[in-house]
């Protein structure tokens, strides 16, 4: 009886240690999920490496006040770019294409550096009232191999 007792509280405690390890790892970073990010363009008029600045992002790796820099100019057909989301001094970059035009806003992201490494995201952009951007859609990392 003493022993299945002893093997009774093993169990519990194995299975504690367990849960706690698992409520760890739901904290961690997300490797995929929905991407919800804003930003606004007042440094923005339309010409090759001028850029946009992040306000608010859902997720960890973009931070208010990284830029968005275009490579590009806008034409009048509207707007169809490489594009490089960064911190103005970081090692770590996103590189990413968008396309905005009278059919077709939409942003995509396919790896990068730095904490960006194996990033991927796909969004629909659009504008509000109050002239900011948003970027809604999904993202993943691939898995570190």
């Amino acid at each position: 009886m003493k022993r299945s007792w002893i093997l009774l509280l093993a169990l519990a405690a194995a299975g504690i240690v367990a849960s706690v390890g698992s409520a760890r790892g739901a904290h961690s970073t997300p490797r995929s999920g929905a991407l919800h990010v804003t930003k606004e363009c007042s440094d923005y008029h339309g010409q090759a490496g001028e850029f946009c600045t992040i306000t608010s992002s859902n997720i960890e790796q973009i931070k208010p006040d990284m830029r968005v820099v275009y490579h590009q100019a806008m034409t009048p057909a509207g707007l169809d770019s490489d594009l490089v989301l960064s911190a103005v001094q970081g090692s770590s970059a996103a590189y990413g294409h968008v396309v905005l035009n009278s059919t077709t806003s939409h942003i995509t992201f396919s790896g990068g550096t730095g904490k960006f490494s194996g990033f991927h995201a796909d969004a629909t952009v659009s504008q509000d009232a109050k002239g900011l951007w948003h970027w809604d859609g999904t993202y993943s990392f691939t898995p570190h191999t």
